[in-house]
């Protein structure tokens, strides 16, 4: 199922309005963030959490200090 939304101006800005089916489809719901995200298939749309988004900073966080261990943990 494609659904389609037109981009419009709201102010000095452009954005969508999604229709309720969608963010059905989503499980989204008004005040949530949605995350877009580059794919082999194009652009992957998600509902952001801030509990997993905390998580995966403090793993970047990690590898950056821990790089050489995780190297040779690679190998």
């Amino acid at each position: 199922m494609a659904e389609k939304v037109t981009i419009r101006k709201i102010g000095n800005s452009q954005g969508v309005i999604l229709p309720k089916e969608l963010l059905s489809m989503l499980g989204a719901k008004e005040g949530d963030v949605l995350s877009f995200a580059r794919s082999a298939h194009g652009v992957t749309v998600s509902v952001s959490d801030e509990e997993t988004d905390m998580l995966r900073e403090k793993a970047r966080e990690i590898m950056q200090r821990r790089r050489k261990v995780l190297r040779a943990l690679a190998k």
